[in-house]
């Protein structure tokens, strides 16, 4: 990895941990450069602002969750590809528990800088939603696609709301419940 790509990275993990601490609003760019121990300048050099920092630190969430829904919508849909896609929406959504966190810390203050996202994010869960509930679905398969997606959206506040519950039962439960709703089974 070259210099600068391991300076973006860290600005990218300091600017996630003063935007969790204090709020995205809050959080100012010469913290978070004196967090990684360079200028203000410098960090202007990588990103030209913190609405440009901020889509950067959402940014690894979003295209994994975009090869999400492009590896479903390549596939068949069946019992074993729903499973496949329900369980890579979990991890995805576990791996990036850090970022869900400044969601959840700053809504107010995050949602009008990500603004240009707004509509892809959107569009994104539209597609998932509509591959969950499968071909020609009925009024009940869209609306039980749809509760699944909130459901699962557990996995990414599961450590601030359930503490010391392991990542492996969140997932496990996650899964079975989801795999339930989809199914209609009692």
């Amino acid at each position: 990895m070259d210099v600068g790509a391991a300076t973006r990275d860290r600005i990218r993990e300091q600017a996630l941990a003063l935007f969790t601490d204090r709020g995205y609003v809050t959080a100012s760019l010469r913290e978070i450069a004196d967090r990684v121990g360079i200028t203000k300048a410098s960090l202007y050099y990588h990103y030209s602002s913190k609405q440009e920092l901020l889509v950067a630190v959402v940014q690894p969430l979003l295209a994994q969750w975009r090869e999400v829904v492009v590896e479903a919508e390549a596939s068949p849909h069946s019992p074993e590809t729903v499973r496949r896609t329900l369980c890579r929406c979990v991890d995805t959504m576990l791996a990036h528990r850090t970022v869900a966190n400044l969601f959840l810390r700053d809504t107010a203050g995050i949602l009008p800088a990500l603004a240009p996202l707004i509509d892809e994010v959107v569009e994104t869960n539209r597609r998932l939603r509509d591959w969950l509930a499968g071909p020609a679905p009925s009024q009940v398969a869209r609306i039980r696609a749809v509760a699944v997606l909130d459901l699962l959206r557990v996995a990414l506040t599961a450590g601030a709301t359930l503490g010391d519950v392991p990542d492996s039962l969140v997932r496990q439960t996650l899964l079975e419940s989801a795999e339930l709703v989809l199914s209609g089974r009692p």
